[in-house]
């Protein structure tokens, strides 16, 4: 049995955690995500594997594949894998959710923002 604080989770101000699985044996990482930031959220980006959202409180706009869906509380949002994804708070109330990549590393390949590969 591994137990691993939050706090020691790669903890951004509070507001995003951590753990990839391979540091604990366990096939998932996962990505806890707590924020009332209106537009906080990633920028497009796709994973080799499937990503699921568990929505604990609040809203968010969720683009999976060019479709959209405002994400709200006791929802699961599955995107499968390669398949391009991004989501944005709506606000005003905390959003909390639960991000499991089915990986026990993060990978992934961003389509926009910084980070995106210009000559893709």
């Amino acid at each position: 049995m591994k137990i691993i604080e939050l706090a020691t989770a790669g903890a951004d101000g509070g507001r995003l955690s951590q753990l990839e699985g391979r540091s604990c044996e366990a096939g998932v990482s996962i990505i806890f995500t707590r924020t009332d930031v209106p537009g906080a959220g990633p920028y497009l980006h796709q994973h080799p594997y499937a990503e699921t959202f568990v929505i604990h409180s609040g809203r968010a706009l969720f683009t999976v594949g060019g479709l959209e869906h405002v994400g709200a509380a006791g929802e699961v949002i599955v995107v499968p894998g390669f398949t391009a994804h991004k989501f944005a708070v709506v606000g005003p109330e905390l959003f909390v959710s639960t991000n499991i990549h089915a990986n026990d590393t993060f990978v992934t390949e961003w389509l926009e923002g910084p980070e995106a590969d210009p000559l893709a």
